[in-house]
Formats: C-alpha cells, structure tokens, sequence
C-alpha cells in the first residue's frame, strides 16, 4: 500500500538569500527597484546602483525601513571607470558578491535614420558593454562565491521582435543574449551561472517615453494575459534565477511577456497589414 508523502518534500529548494550579498544596476527605480526590495525581502544584502543618487539613496532607504540591508551607489555605467568605482565601492560595503544583477538600460525612442553616433554609443556602452565591465570586475568574487550569479535584463525587443524607433535599443539586446551565452560557457568552469530575462511590455516610469496611457492601454488589449507587465513579474523571474533553485540552469533567457509573443501577428496595429 503506497504511504503518502508531502509533494517534493525531499527537494524543495527555498529562495533564502540569506549570507548572499548582490549588486544590481538600474536599481533606484522600475524594475531595478523591485528586484532589489524582492532580493532583500528574501534575506540578500543589497548594493542599489543608480545613475540617480538621490533616487538610489530613496531605495536604499525603504529597504532598511523594511528591515533589510542595503547601501546606495551613484554610478554612470556607460564609463568603464565608474563601474571599477562601483564594484570597490560594493566590495568595501558588502565585503563579497555573490550575485551580480546587470538592469540599467538606456532606451530612448529615435527613428532609424536619426540615430547620431552619441545615441548609439551611450546606448552600447549602458546596455551591453557594462555587461562585460561589470562581470569582470565582479568575477573575483563570483569565484570566491562557490555558487556565483550573474543575472542580466534583456528585453524580448531585438532578440524576438523588433519596435520602431529603438533600432539602437534591440541591437544592443541581441548583444546581450550572446553575452549571456558565451559567458556562461566560460564562466561555468568557476561555478558561476549566467542568465537573462526577456521582458515585454512593463509598466515603469521609463516606459512613458513609449507613450502616454492611451498607448499603454492600446497595448495592453494586444497581450494574452490583458495587461502590461510589472516590475514584480520581471523581479520574481529575477530572483528565481539568482536563487539555488536555478542551481542548473546556464546560458538561457527567460522570456516574461504576458504571452505577447504567442500571436502569430504580435503587436501589428490595426489596418497596419494582413492580421489586421
């Protein structure tokens, strides 16, 4: 006679964070900001980097309101110099890093033909380049970690589907995705695991530079799951991948988009062609 027993009772892996220390960018707002307060609310001593220090500091703040531990960083990570600044900064704080969340994108709307080579390096440097900055820069003590993370927000723009006027933007994604690949070949010798997440459309303050509620609205009716995403959807898959939960997964994205991408036709405007 079988003997009932609790559902995976013997390999349940909890999000405890507890002992762990992160640094995440972009983390003074939006998604950045829900991904450390979730990663904090699980037990993880948090570095907020920001090119915001004000907005940093606010962050910082709520999350030691809230019990938890936290330090403010001002960074501008399209310098190579300010991220070296970062990292000795969240070393002196934290003393280790065992999770490195690269968030800070840079995404302003400009028409293909008008993208200046300023746009375009501010974009590369922000987006994909501080990808390889910040992993270098961490990697020694990713190494020191035993169980080193390195989580990176992409975006379903350039590695899925395209949007007008963010060229420079989906470019700089696609990039991405083949960072997180071929680092976490590399990178998987040390133990260190590298991943990424593919958000849709989220609701964040910097998502007004897409359109005012009316477009907001316009999209939301285009998504399966009829809503935009928030920055707890992005910030739960974040922490899932940090966490041993995600102890052998590599080398992957996890697409988070409310089913955006499932229509055949996707986000086409009506009249705009034959799914119309």
């Amino acid at each position: 006679m079988l003997t009932s027993r609790p559902l995976l009772s013997d390999s349940v892996v909890p999000l405890d964070f507890s002992g762990r220390a992160c640094v995440i960018t972009g983390a003074a707002r939006g998604i950045g900001r829900a991904i450390a307060r979730a990663l904090a609310a699980h037990g993880a001593s948090v570095a907020v980097a920001d090119i915001s220090k004000e907005s940093a500091a606010q962050t910082a703040r709520e999350i030691t309101r809230d019990g938890g531990l936290a330090h403010a960083i001002e960074a501008d990570i399209a310098e190579r110099d300010a991220v070296i600044r970062l990292m000795d900064e969240a070393r002196h704080f934290l003393e280790r890093v065992d999770v490195l969340i690269h968030n800070a994108g840079f995404y302003p709307l400009r028409p293909f033909e008008q993208i200046d080579p300023e746009l375009l390096d501010r974009t590369l440097s922000v987006n994909l380049k501080a990808a390889f900055w910040l992993t270098q820069e961490a990697l020694p003590m990713l190494k020191q970690s035993g169980r080193g993370r390195v989580v990176v927000t992409s975006s379903v723009t350039g590695p899925r589907v395209a949007y007008p006027g963010l060229a420079h933007y989906a470019a700089s994604k696609s990039g991405l995705n083949g960072f997180i690949r071929a680092a976490a070949l590399e990178l998987s010798r040390h133990g260190i695991n590298v991943n990424g997440v593919e958000p849709g459309m989220i609701e964040t303050p910097a998502s007004a530079n897409l359109g005012g509620d009316e477009h907001h609205h316009a999209l939301a009716k285009r998504i399966p799951l009829g809503r935009l995403g928030r920055p707890e959807d992005i910030a739960a898959a974040t922490v899932f991948l940090a966490s041993d939960a995600a102890s052998y997964i590599t080398g992957q994205t996890l697409i988070v988009d409310g089913g955006s991408l499932l229509p055949e036709c996707g986000w086409m405007p009506e009249g705009a062609g034959p799914c119309s």
